[in-house]
């Protein structure tokens, strides 16, 4: 069984409190994000819904799917969503070599458009601090997040996913979602109805930038 937290602690955003979890606002705005695409259908699905509710996003995206579906990147970009650096090839990066690691991410973001930050977010949300200190020192900003829908989780109901998000998310959440085929099961359940309530409780949706 794994274990991991919806609800991102306190303590471990003050314990690195270089990464971004969350935005401080009194405005009714959260941020959702997307990681593992970009996907064919999947991301589609995602793009559609969001286009449905006039919302934006930010998608953390796989340097080897960009390049296999290059097509479907571009439509995040067209339809004005921001996108992440998630590393080439999905790497831990507990298990990887610093030096592979940091040449793993530069070869994203060879793929991605020029933007006003340069944003990453590591997979599975395991990096080591050396890693860190070279990317920051690079230029890149750190996001994780505070809401963690769990939508990649097979274990959990889908509705289960949907609870996770809406009982958690409060304004300048960062939650994440997978535009992949593993999570696609219970991300077409929940995303919907999450991007309706918080609709209807009179929240903005807003990309990262």
């Amino acid at each position: 069984m794994r274990f991991y937290f919806t609800k991102t602690p306190r303590i471990l955003k003050q314990l690195f409190a270089k990464y971004t979890w969350s935005f401080f606002t009194d405005k009714k705005e959260i941020y959702l994000t997307f990681d593992d695409g970009p996907i064919p259908e999947v991301t589609e699905f995602v793009l559609d819904q969001l286009h449905q509710f006039n919302a934006k996003a930010t998608f953390f995206c796989i340097g080897d799917n960009i390049r296999k579906h290059s097509a479907v990147f571009s439509r995040i970009i067209n339809e004005g969503h921001s996108v992440g650096n998630h590393t080439f090839n999905h790497l831990n990066g507990w298990k990887s070599s610093n030096k592979i690691y940091i040449k793993n991410t530069n070869k994203c973001e060879s793929l991605l458009p020029d933007q006003k930050t340069k944003l990453f977010r590591p997979p599975y949300g395991k990096i080591k601090r050396k890693q860190a200190k070279q990317l920051l020192a690079s230029g890149y900003k750190i996001f994780m997040w505070d809401v963690l829908s769990a939508d990649f989780d097979s274990s959990i109901t889908k509705e289960k996913c949907l609870q996770n998000v809406l009982e958690n998310a409060q304004n300048g959440s960062i939650i994440v979602f997978h535009d992949s085929i593993k999570a696609s099961d219970n991300l077409y359940y929940a995303l919907p109805k999450v991007l309706k309530e918080f609709s209807q409780r009179g929240y903005n949706f807003k990309a990262i930038t």
